[in-house]
């Protein structure tokens, strides 16, 4: 895995987590991008009390812990890459010493065949969805079913590719930049870092769930949409909840 960090003149790096202190900061960066300015309902539903101390702790937490928990494939190389951009810190009175996190992404290559991925599901444990949302069986089944709606198109191209070789994708599972630094190249550094890796890898094929505010970016580095918006297919119970808008995309390139 590539672990260079990526720089460019307004010293914006992009770099490999490998410390799990980083969570706090990626998960406040992640909040700020989800939580207050979008109101995305699934990232929402998936972390309760967002904007609280004690929601703040837990979601940085699960990062922290599904980090710890990476497997690697049959050539030694992480499923799941978590990436931070960083730049120098405007407020301190020495930005160059000190740096803050404004943008963070995880990759993911997943594969329906052992040993060349981190298997593609839709599911949740009853204990992750108990551990969210603990006694509340209604938040439990709107989680599950948004999460089946959201990943259902990833979870069948992997399927698909199966019998291909080589029989996997790297799929952008999260991409979020700080408001306050949105403009600034920040997305489109963590996508390409993800492209470079996949190529890296010898893997042709990269997807995504975009959200309306992404997929402008996605697209001009050669993500292409298939298909219209995805439809989530939930229980008449959650018809008139809020549903973000995401959007299949898929990025293929001759290896």
């Amino acid at each position: 895995m590539a672990t260079t960090a990526i720089q460019d003149s307004d010293a914006l790096a992009v770099e490999v987590v490998n410390n799990a202190d980083d969570f706090t900061a990626a998960f406040d960066c992640i909040s700020e991008a989800f939580g207050r300015q979008v109101n995305d309902a699934i990232w929402i539903a998936f972390n309760p009390g967002w904007d609280t101390p004690e929601g703040r702790a837990a979601g940085a937490e699960r990062l922290a812990r599904r980090w710890q928990s990476t497997t690697t494939n049959n050539k030694g190389d992480p499923n799941t890459v978590f990436l931070k951009a960083t730049l120098p810190d405007p407020s301190s009175s020495h930005p160059h010493q000190r740096r803050i996190i404004v943008g963070f992404a995880i990759w993911v290559q997943t594969s329906a065949v052992e040993g060349y991925g981190a298997s593609s599901s839709a599911e949740l444990s009853a204990a992750d969805l108990e551990a969210l949302h603990p006694g509340d069986k209604t938040e439990q089944r709107f989680v599950g079913q948004m999460l089946r709606s959201l990943v259902k198109r990833r979870v069948e191209f992997v399927a698909g590719k199966a019998a291909a070789d080589p029989p996997c994708i790297m799929a952008l599972d999260l991409c979020a930049t700080h408001p306050g630094f949105q403009r600034r190249g920040v997305a489109s550094r963590l996508v390409q870092w993800g492209l470079d890796e996949a190529r890296r890898r010898g893997i042709p094929d990269a997807t995504t769930e975009a959200s309306s505010m992404g997929r402008h970016c996605y697209a001009r580095l050669g993500f292409r949409p298939q298909g219209g918006d995805l439809v989530y297919e939930v229980d008449e119970e959650f018809a008139d909840r809020e549903k973000p808008p995401n959007l299949f995309m898929l990025y293929s390139s001759d290896i």
